[in-house]
């Protein structure tokens, strides 16, 4: 049994990692609304005047609508890809499976500057312009680790006897497909996509090296930054930023805690094959 001093202890540990990455945040989120263009505290008065700049300049504008469509393709694709892979390693036995297993999840693994030089010298050496297309193709090599890992572990969790129940049972694979895999995964899906987005749409690096002359939302900050201009606009970019990221990954958090997934794929083993006579 666990003594009260190591629960204070743990809490403790818990509440100063907690502080150590969110007060820096706060900061920003704070700064954001800083009537003064000196980021200097304490802070002489508070304004939105910063929001109504950031969203006047069209570069702005044009910057998040490249980063929505950019993560929003990304993930798509993501989603199939990763999703496919997933079903693949945990479904069937194959010579160099798990060598497979970790050749996909190594993109995660790798600095963010090794994958975009990479594909920075894939896109020169094959004469390929960089455009919208090389930055989703950047993006996905890291948002399929995300769906994939999802994905896997929910197949995992859940019992390959539902699906020979569904066939023993009649039902076809498209029934056993509605019925049965879809109840089980849809979760899963869901919240893979959202980190995949959240992941996508904070990606500076490999955007870097995979965006030629475009700007998304993390490539202008870092120019603002970089050439010491508009130091409160950029705060309230990242004000947005923050809270843009911080819904999709709390939605997925919630949506990866355990949901029933046996009880629903057991329940809907009976739905998928009702009315269909007995093999």
């Amino acid at each position: 049994m666990e003594r009260r001093s190591t629960r204070i202890g743990l809490a403790l540990w818990a509440l100063l990692v907690t502080a150590f990455l969110w007060i820096p945040l706060l900061l920003i989120l704070v700064y954001a609304f800083n009537r003064s263009n000196v980021q200097s505290w304490p802070i002489p008065g508070f304004t939105t005047h910063w929001f109504r700049v950031a969203w006047d300049a069209q570069e702005v504008r044009d910057a998040i609508w490249l980063s929505v469509r950019a993560g929003l393709l990304a993930t798509g694709i993501a989603i199939l890809l990763g999703s496919g892979a997933a079903f693949a390693i945990a479904r069937f036995r194959f010579f160099g499976r798990e060598s497979v297993s970790f050749l996909l999840v190594l993109p995660i693994a790798l600095p963010g500057i090794i994958t975009g030089m990479a594909l920075n010298t894939f896109f020169v050496f094959n004469h390929i312009d960089l455009s919208l297309w090389t930055i989703v193709i950047g993006h996905a090599t890291f948002c399929i680790v995300i769906v994939y890992n999802n994905v896997l572990a929910r197949l995992r969790r859940s019992s390959p006897s539902l699906l020979e129940a569904s066939a023993d049972l009649g039902a076809d694979g498209w029934q056993t497909f509605r019925f049965v895999v879809w109840p089980v995964l849809s979760t899963a899906l869901v919240a893979g996509g959202l980190l995949a987005f959240a992941l996508s749409f904070d990606e500076v690096v490999v955007t870097y090296f995979t965006a030629g002359a475009q700007n998304t939302l993390p490539l202008l900050i870092f120019g603002y930054i970089r050439l010491g201009q508009q130091l409160p606009v950029v705060n309230a970019i990242a004000f947005a930023m923050i809270v843009l990221t911080v819904i999709p990954v709390a939605l997925a958090q919630r949506l990866m805690r355990d949901t029933g997934v046996l009880r629903r794929g057991a329940a809907n083993v009976t739905e998928a094959t009702q009315g269909i006579p007995a093999v």
